[in-house]
């Protein structure tokens, strides 16, 4: 049975299974509670801090959640797995803060379906 999921500043709330993440639960039930960056762990993009509830998290970058964030309760949600019902507030960071980007000058045409950036 799923668990319910609530962000209660987006007002919305969605399910997730406990082999899922909260972020592909949000994802597939079609919310947009939480920011989407790069799904693995490493950007910090999708950022909440967990209110009420247990859980599990995966592998999350150090530079984005530190010893202190995780006594806190702040995870990504990319990595986060719930134990029971959750409650949680969205705190993301805008999308390339804390993240390796880069600049695109110039597209390619590959195929008539892709590019390529130069």
């Amino acid at each position: 049975m799923p668990y319910q999921i609530a962000v209660p500043e987006a007002a919305q709330s969605f399910p997730c299974r406990d082999d899922q993440t909260v972020l592909g639960a949000m994802i597939q039930a079609g919310a947009a509670a939480v920011q989407v960056g790069c799904r693995s762990g490493g950007c910090g993009v999708c950022r909440v801090q967990v209110l009420e509830g247990r859980y599990e998290t995966g592998t999350m970058s150090h530079a984005q959640v530190s010893e202190i964030d995780r006594a806190q309760g702040i995870v990504l949600s990319c990595q986060l797995f719930p134990r029971s019902d959750l409650s949680l507030r969205a705190l993301g960071r805008p999308l390339g803060e804390g993240c390796n980007g880069a600049t695109v000058s110039l597209l390619r045409s590959v195929a008539a379906s892709s590019c390529r950036a130069a």
